[in-house]
């Protein structure tokens, strides 16, 4: 149980983001209205997305350092649990600027940055799927994830600030902080991008056991 309380936390925190972030008060905003409840959804979900994604490049290093075949395993595992997470995140954010925006893909400098830094992710599945040998396959994956990761970051942080966005805070566009004059919005706020991840890294715990079992089965067949 000691080992666990993580994975218990996660629970609880998800289960509070869930109830707490669909019956609780939140400031009236215009335009926003109701909708601003998918800051506790699709928000944290990036958050998540960056922060796992981060572990699968440093566990890419860590190959690089240190070839085992538990580095590589873990770091493409996180890559696909990233992936996920990116993926829900576009598919949330779209139906926020369905409602906020008038469509739900309207080619905003955010949108389209998003798209294609999880584009760059998908070619790391395609480049990994490309080679048979584990070693050669592990290397390269490695050094791709290591700049698809460089990529990533000014695609969403730098690049859609440079020019005009709808996006909260992007383009002169002031972030949701400016209009929260309360802490209501926080206090879920925080927890929800914290039990996202929690959720996450639980992911890839459970697939990376399951994939290093499976290794080990196939080795001495």
């Amino acid at each position: 149980m000691k080992k666990n309380w993580w994975k218990i936390l996660a629970v609880v925190l998800l289960v509070f983001t869930v109830v707490a972030g669909m019956l609780s008060d939140v400031p009236r905003l215009a335009i926003l209205n109701e909708t601003i409840r998918n800051l506790y959804f699709h928000v944290p979900m990036w958050f998540g997305m960056i922060l796992i994604l981060l572990v699968s490049v440093i566990y890419s290093i860590k190959y690089l350092r240190n070839p085992t075949i538990k580095n590589d395993i873990i770091a493409y595992e996180a890559a696909k649990v990233g992936i996920l997470f990116g993926v829900l995140g576009i598919i949330t954010g779209m139906e926020w600027a369905r409602f906020t925006w008038g469509e739900y893909w309207s080619n905003d400098p955010k949108q389209n940055a998003s798209a294609i830094g999880l584009l760059i992710y998908f070619a790391y599945l395609v480049l990994r799927s490309s080679f048979n040998e584990q070693q050669q396959r592990a290397r390269i994956s490695a050094v791709y994830n290591i700049f698809a990761f460089a990529a990533l970051i000014p695609l969403l942080f730098i690049l859609p600030r440079l020019t005009d966005s709808l996006h909260p805070g992007n383009g002169g566009n002031p972030g949701f902080n400016a209009y929260d004059l309360d802490s209501r919005l926080r206090m879920i706020f925080y927890p929800a991008v914290l039990g996202w991840t929690l959720l996450g890294i639980w992911i890839i715990n459970v697939k990376s056991r399951l994939e290093l079992i499976r290794q080990r089965l196939y080795e001495t067949v």
